[in-house]
Order: C-alpha cells, then sequence, then structure tokens
C-alpha cells in the first residue's frame, strides 16, 4: 500500500507535504495538479510533514492538493540503447518528446521497450555468479553491451538458465538465477539503479596508476589526468571552458564519453545537440556519438533538475564502467549545481555558509566526485569513470565556496586565465595556478617514466621552474626597462616564452594540431627543454628576442606538420641550422 499526502505548503520547487504514513529520505512522490503529475523528490523530513523539490514548474499548484509517495528513490533505468541518446536529466528521452518546448508531467520511457538484440550468452547453467558479473552480451554501436547480475543482488547466485544465442527483446527474461535461498530472479535486459547511491559492483578501487590521454599538451605533458581520476576546469565566461571540454570529449582516450549539460545556457546546449552527431571520432572513424551519451539541462528548467542530471550522468558512468570501459564524465558547470543546492537551502531555512551556500557543500561535492575511480571488476577485469567539471565562478573570483568546495576533492585544477584569453593563448590554462596531484603518486611517476623514460617528472618540473622565472623577468623587465636589465633576463623570458608558445598552446581548429599523441608530445617537449637546458651568449636583448622568436615561429610550424612528415622534417632542419648559429 502506498503512503498518500496532501499539499500544505508551496514556496517555488519546494513544496511541503503532510504524509499519512512513512515515506524515506529521497523517496520519489507524484503530485497531481488537475489532469497531469509532477515528480518530486523528499529532501527533508520533519515530524509528519515531508520537504520535497519538485522537478517542474508549481505554477498553478495549490493548498490541498493530492501526492502519492512511490517507495523508491529516483532510478535511472540501464540496458542497451542508452548510447546516442539526449536524456534531460531524468532520463526522459528528448528526441521521442513531440512538442517544441516540454509539457509538464510528460515522463517517457529511457529505452526503446520493443526494440530487439542480438543477444550472446557469456555463462553457463550452474555458475556461481554476483552482483555485476557478465552474463551475456549485446553489440551496442561497435561496442559489447554487457547483461549483467542486477547490482542490487546480495551474495552468491546460481545460474538457473540463460537463453541461447538469438534475438530477443530487452525485457525480454535471458536467464533465471538462484540466490542462497533457493529463491529464483529472473533477469532482463534492463535493470533500474537509484542515482544518488554508488555502484558498488566491484572487488576493488585501487589508487590510479595510469594517465588518461587526452591530446592535449598543458594537460597531458604539464598536469596529466589519471584514467579513473578527477579534474576541474573554473574559468571565467569566454575563457574556453566549453571548447576546451569538447576537445577533450573527441580526443580523450576513453571509450564511452558521457556529457552533462548543468544548468547551462539553451543556446550552449542546442551547440551541443547540432556538432556532437556531426563530429568524426579520431579513434574509430565513425561519428563520435555513437559512444556519446547526453544529459541536457538548462538554466530555464527547474533547478532542481540539475542535481538528478548530475547524480544520472554518474550512474550511466557507473554502469558502463561495470562492463569493463574506460568512462569520461564531463559536467558543465558544477557551479549551476551548487546554485540550485544553495536555492533549495535557502527554501528550507537552513542555515547558510559561505556565500549562502549549504553548510555541507563542500561534503556534497566531495562524496559526488569519490564515485569517479578505477576500479576492478568481479571477474578480473578493470574498468574506469574520469570526472572532469566545470566551474563558472561569478567575476573569475576562484576564492568562492564552489571552486574552493571543488579543489578539495579533485586531484586536478585547471584554472582558466581571462588574460590568457584575452591575448588568445588558447587553451587559457595558467601553467603556474593549475596543477595535478597525480604526479606525487608513485604509481603515476612509475608509470610515465616506463612510458617516457627516467627523470620524465623532474622534466616536467623544471620546465614549470623556466615558466615561473620567465614571469618573474617579464615583471622586471616591464618595470626597468629593456635596456635596463641584463640580457640574461631576457633570455629567461623567452625560455618560457617558447616553453609556452610551442607546448601549452594548440590550435583546436587546425587538424593536426588539435590532437597531439604521446609520442609527438614526448619527442616536441623533450626537444623544447633541450634548448632550455642549452647556455647561449647574446650581445644585446634584441639579438636574443630576434633569435628566439625564429625558434618559436619554426617549431609551431612544427606543431602544425603531420608527424613525421618531409615538411616535418624540413623545420626540423631549420631549428637546428638556428641552434647551430650559437653553439
Amino acid at each position: 500500500m502506498k503512503t498518500t499526502g496532501e499539499v500544505v505548503g508551496v514556496i517555488a520547487n519546494l513544496v511541503t507535504v503532510k504524509t499519512f504514513g512513512p515515506v524515506a529520505q529521497n523517496e520519489i512522490c507524484y503530485i497531481e495538479l488537475g489532469n497531469i503529475r509532477l515528480m518530486a523528490e523528499v529532501i527533508k523530513i520533519k515530524g509528519e510533514n515531508a520537504f520535497v523539490q519538485v522537478f517542474e514548474s508549481t505554477r498553478g499548484l495549490g493548498i490541498g492538493a493530492k501526492v502519492e509517495f512511490q517507495g523508491n528513490m529516483l532510478e535511472a533505468t540501464l540496458g542497451p540503447g542508452i548510447l546516442t541518446r539526449i536524456y534531460d536529466g531524468l532520463q526522459n528521452d528528448l528526441k521521442a518528446m513531440e512538442d517544441v518546448f516540454l509539457q509538464r508531467g510528460t515522463y517517457n520511457d529511457p529505452l526503446d521497450m520493443n526494440s530487439t538484440w542480438e543477444f550472446t550468452p557469456l555463462c553457463n547453467v550452474g555458475d556461481i555468479v554476483v552482483a555485476g558479473n557478465w552474463l551475456g552480451w549485446v553489440p551496442e554501436g561497435w561496442l559489447e553491451h554487457k547483461i549483467m547480475v542486477p547490482f542490487k543482488c546480495k551474495g552468491q547466485y546460481k545460474v538457473k538458465s540463460i537463453k541461447e544465442k538469438g534475438t530477443y527483446k530487452i525485457t525480454d527474461t535471458i536467464a533465471v538465477i538462484e540466490n542462497e535461498e533457493g529463491e529464483e530472479l529472473p533477469v532482463t535486459m534492463i535493470q533500474k539503479w537509484p542515482v544518488k547511491v554508488p555502484v558498488t559492483a566491484f572487488t576493488s578501487k585501487p589508487r590510479p596508476k595510469y594517465t588518461l590521454e587526452t591530446g592535449i599538451r598543458a594537460i597531458d605533458t604539464f598536469n596529466p589526468i589519471a584514467e579513473g581520476g578527477t579534474g576541474f576546469i573554473p574559468g571565467p565566461f569566454g575563457a574556453g571552458k566549453t571548447v576546451l571540454q569538447h576537445a577533450i570529449s573527441k580526443q580523450a582516450d576513453a571509450q564511452v564519453i558521457i556529457i552533462a549539460a548543468c544548468g547551462e545556457r539553451a543556446n550552449e546546449v542546442v551547440e551541443t545537440f547540432v556538432e556532437f552527431p556531426e563530429l568524426d571520432d579520431p579513434h574509430t572513424g565513425r561519428k563520435l556519438m555513437e559512444r556519446t551519451v547526453i544529459i541536457a539541462n538548462t538554466s530555464n528548467m527547474p533547478v532542481s533538475a540539475r542535481e538528478a542530471s548530475v547524480y544520472t550522468a554518474m550512474t550511466i558512468g557507473e554502469y558502463y564502467r561495470a562492463m569493463g570501459y574506460k568512462v569520461l564524465l564531463l559536467a558543465d558547470s558544477t557551479s549551476r549545481w551548487a546554485q540550485a543546492l544553495r536555492e533549495m537551502s535557502n527554501r528550507l531555512e537552513e542555515l547558510p555558509g559561505q556565500d549562502a551556500f549549504p553548510m555541507d557543500l563542500s561534503a556534497i561535492i566531495s562524496e559526488f566526485y569519490a564515485r569517479a575511480g578505477y576500479v576492478y571488476l568481479p571477474n578480473g577485469k578493470t574498468g574506469s569513470v574520469t570526472f572532469l567539471g566545470t566551474v563558472s565562478p561569478a567575476g573569475g573570483n576562484l576564492k568562492e565556496p564552489v571552486t574552493e568546495s571543488t579543489k578539495k576533492a579533485a586531484r586536478c585544477f585547471y584554472a582558466l586565465q581571462q588574460s590568457r584569453a584575452d591575448s588568445k593563448r588558447y587553451p587559457a590554462i595558467d601553467p603556474l595556478e593549475s596543477y595535478s596531484k597525480y604526479l606525487e603518486y608513485e604509481e603515476i611517476q612509475k608509470t610515465l617514466e616506463e612510458k617516457f623514460g627516467a627523470g620524465w617528472t623532474e622534466l616536467v618540473t623544471r620546465a614549470k621552474t623556466y615558466v615561473q622565472r620567465g614571469k618573474e623577468a617579464n615583471e622586471q623587465i616591464n618595470i626597468l626597462g629593456d635596456d635596463s636589465v641584463p640580457v640574461e633576463y631576457h633570455d629567461r623570458f623567452w625560455k618560457s616564452e617558447l616553453i609556452d608558445f610551442v607546448i601549452l598552446q594548440q590550435d583546436s581548429f587546425d587538424v593536426t594540431d588539435a590532437n597531439c599523441p604521446m609520442e609527438r608530445q614526448k619527442m616536441m617537449f623533450e626537444l623544447v627543454m633541450s634548448i632550455c637546458d642549452g647556455k647561449r651568449d647574446f650581445k644585446d636583448f634584441e639579438e636574443c628576442s630576434s633569435y628566439y622568436k625564429r625558434l618559436i615561429n619554426t617549431l609551431r610550424q612544427m606543431n602544425y606538420s603531420e608527424w613525421k612528415s618531409e615538411q616535418f622534417d624540413k623545420y626540423m632542419n631549420q631549428v637546428n641550422d638556428i641552434l647551430n648559429e650559437k653553439k
């Protein structure tokens, strides 16, 4: 028997419900408004009153409206057919919606329940299985979509029956498993999982030991992110957060891409809809959308739906991780999510923290980021969810609460600097403010040195020192003038510019330079560092700047040339000629 209730108070999207029975935290309920039903989630319980956040507009809702509690939390529907789809935060399929605008109280199936899939079994009758074990697979694009023992299963089960290879609907029973008490559980190709509960169908979750290649030099070389790691990109409006995320999603070494547009402007979300289906996947030669899921939540949708969108995206990511895939989850922007938390907290009249954000904002963000990770699955395979969020601090202030709270949770910090964006130095990642804590991990250091040779991390540290010293020298030159400082100061400054122009800057619109493989990054970085480590004598600052400008221009032409082509070798010879001038 479902618990019922009635509305006794409405403050925008926060509705107070008098309950006539037991309810649970985060339980889903439906509020009747005329002939439509509005979905809501319990966020606070006080006595017989439940405070619920409504995922729709509450316009026209009044006191006395009937409420029915469902006895379950907000759940994601998981199964074949998720890839290529565009969902809202409640996992409604937006392509299946008939109207231009979303209609209140309209919800549809996230998957096509009538679709058929070619099933191939991976287990036998009598096998002992646990939650997350693979029972079989179906082809989803070019990926093998694993059909798993439902995540909700506790303890060991025995496979009682399994379907033979053939074509089945996703609602058909493809296996029957039996628990230790002899209770039978039919398994279909779909399962449901509460989005706010982490999926724990793995045996261990160690510290990451591999780096995730993104094709972006400022990340891979200077501040690498780990496979199964976390990072975030704060930056003011116009600094290139969205373009950087799109570049990473296209080039990163991941098999599944999930994009959560969380409270972004509608025109930016529409651009994603229009552009992604047209993008070619550099890894497979097919369309990038074939391995992508988009969760769309625009700024004009109710604020509470923003929270649902990030949790739904993470749950889908964990689902594909349990299949043994590398998943990259990009959220843009978590600031909008935090603003939604602030709004609901204020309506609940909770004690406010800094800038009126909830007191537990830091804990909420940390708990969410902790769901990413590199895991070992029950069958010995591995999978990972790498999470990269953007933060949009008001006025570019990196000291505001959302940025500070995210800094505590994320291991990588890619600060986009307005001055770099204004001077067209893209990606505008500040090389001195940004950092990767993964460079301190022994496991990561070992992996990097195995791939790139001994002393790689020391080389990266030395490059950052050159950039820092160059910045200091430039400040002295600006204060005292070109002629009033030793030529050594100009030499320092131009060495930092060499690193900046050749390594840190990258043209995302150039076919060759947009994606820089690690072999090429290693060669170019070691070349640039060998130039910086060399000592040269210049008679004055003009000779110094002229020399480095020629080097920078030639090395940049190498970046635009196809790897190891005749043109690339021609510019390499020109670089050697310039270097021989000052031996």
